[in-house]
């Protein structure tokens, strides 16, 4: 299984310049929202997705139908929903406008990388510019983000204590293993088994907000 996945990560990391009250692991959730639920709805059955034999490890999915967690419409909702929810207890203007913007970049980045799979709503057009194709230039596109973004995260934050950051560098060392995996290890055997190991992505949300509760804004 391959998708665009540090990317997304990456908006997270990079979030933390423009929020910096917010903790990391609400701005890693946001960019990463979408394919919290879209697991959720695979195993209730009210979205559905093949895995197809390829060559190209970005290509062995094919999204047939996943308008309540990917449609564009839908996820304007779910982006209005964390940011308010988000404001409603930390009445931070930055961080709530972030978080909103982070939702919505999963779309965007979706649509550049992905065939036309993507949805306004529920049997509408679809779109994707169809970068996945191009496998070598996706990954190197993904991994510049990922450098870019943890330069950035680590230009605004530094370590209190060991948590801050022995804990970092794990995230960091664990998120590239797994797109690795991801890359150049073996399709998903079953959808279920897709499905929950994309779930287990949940736990890395408190992971992120631990080890960014041990470091401290730096004095520019």
């Amino acid at each position: 299984m391959a998708r665009m996945f540090i990317g997304h990560y990456a908006v997270g990391l990079a979030a933390k310049k423009f929020a910096p009250r917010t903790s990391l692991g609400v701005l890693i959730a946001a960019p990463i929202l979408l394919d919290l639920l879209w697991p959720i709805f695979l195993l209730l059955g009210w979205e559905h997705v093949s895995i197809e034999p390829n060559r190209n490890p970005f290509l062995r999915l094919a999204f047939d139908s996943y308008p309540i967690s990917h449609g564009l419409i839908a996820v304007v909702g779910w982006a209005t929903l964390f940011a308010s929810l988000y404001f409603a207890f930390a009445r931070y203007v930055p961080g709530t406008i972030v978080i909103w913007i982070g939702v919505v970049s999963h779309w965007l980045l979706d649509y550049v990388v992905h065939r036309p799979d993507l949805p306004l709503y529920a049997g509408s057009r679809q779109f994707g510019l169809g970068l996945w194709n191009h496998r070598g230039l996706v990954i190197a596109i993904e991994l510049a983000m990922f450098v870019i973004a943890i330069w950035i995260y680590l230009r605004q934050t530094k370590a209190k204590d060991g948590i801050g950051k022995y804990l970092f560098w794990g995230f960091i060392v664990f998120l590239l293993a797994v797109y690795a995996l991801a890359v150049f290890g073996p399709a998903p055997p079953t959808v279920n088994k897709l499905a929950i190991g994309t779930l287990l992505t949940w736990l890395l949300i408190p992971w992120a907000w631990w080890f960014d509760g041990h470091r401290e804004a730096v004095s520019v």
